[in-house]
């Protein structure tokens, strides 16, 4: 007996797919993936929604999987050890199928509602619009710690120096990218931990040419953070001048190579 042949929903292209990356995120994730989930229902809108698990030690990957029993757009990506948030984003990034591809944390700290805002910079024709909360017209909901915002900005003004002038905030995780510039900029990403952010936007901008455009988002400081101030800060600044000695391939070789 021959089997059915798929349907044409299998074969169809999602327009969106969203990538989580999440590290032990069993006390939020559910209320995550309901949010996200009844905000694309609204809009008669499936994305394909990526969880890419980073070593999660709790029940976030159970909690995952009942989600992928109900829905079928929802997927769990897995490689076993904790490899770093920028290898979880990359690691989904590369497997993403959507014609846009939405990176965001899995605290909510940017709601999904402000994809409308990022969606129009890509109809306009920019490549990557990314969340900022340090452009005219964002809203700081709920502000960090005095320390971690000094940081921040301190961390973000050494970024403009050494790797991406003009970029007020590469740190936001809310970022959209369309699937061209999503596996051109991805494929090329070495860094692992928190500051994966730069690389991205260094080949973006530095090397590759593309436009990307800084988006005023909501945002609202969540408890639970998993980046420690002190060791992460050193690491990234060490990174930053990792990046800038870095030979990458170029775009042309990625980009109009011959897919598989």
């Amino acid at each position: 007996m021959l089997a059915p042949s798929p349907s044409s929903e299998e074969f169809r292209t999602p327009s969106l797919t969203v990538i989580i990356p999440a590290y032990n995120e069993e006390l939020r994730l559910r209320s995550t993936l309901e949010r996200i989930i009844a905000y694309f229902a609204e809009k008669s809108l499936s994305p394909e929604i990526l969880v890419v698990s980073d070593g999660s030690t709790d029940k976030t990957e159970v909690i995952v999987q009942e989600f992928a029993e109900i829905h079928s757009s929802v997927h769990l990506l897995t490689y076993g050890e904790n490899r770093g948030k920028g290898f979880a984003v990359r690691y989904g990034m590369i497997r993403a199928k959507g014609e846009r591809v939405l990176f965001m944390d899995a605290d909510l700290a940017t709601p999904i509602e402000e994809l409308e805002k990022l969606s129009a910079e890509l109809d306009r024709g920019t490549d990557i619009a990314i969340g900022s909360r340090d452009v005219v017209g964002s809203q700081l909901e709920k502000r960090q710690s005095f320390i971690r915002e000094f940081g921040g900005r301190t961390f973000n003004k050494l970024v403009q120096i050494v790797a991406v002038p003009g970029i007020h905030d590469t740190q936001c995780g809310f970022k959209l990218f369309t699937n061209r510039a999503a596996h051109a900029v991805f494929s090329q990403c070495r860094v692992d931990h928190f500051a994966f952010d730069v690389e991205v936007l260094y080949l973006a901008l530095r090397v590759y040419g593309l436009k990307v455009t800084e988006v005023p988002v909501r945002w609202a400081h969540q408890e639970g953070s998993k980046v420690r101030f002190v060791r992460d800060a050193i690491r990234m600044v060490k990174t930053l001048f990792k990046i800038r000695t870095t030979s990458y391939a170029p775009l042309v070789a990625i980009v109009k190579s011959p897919q598989p």
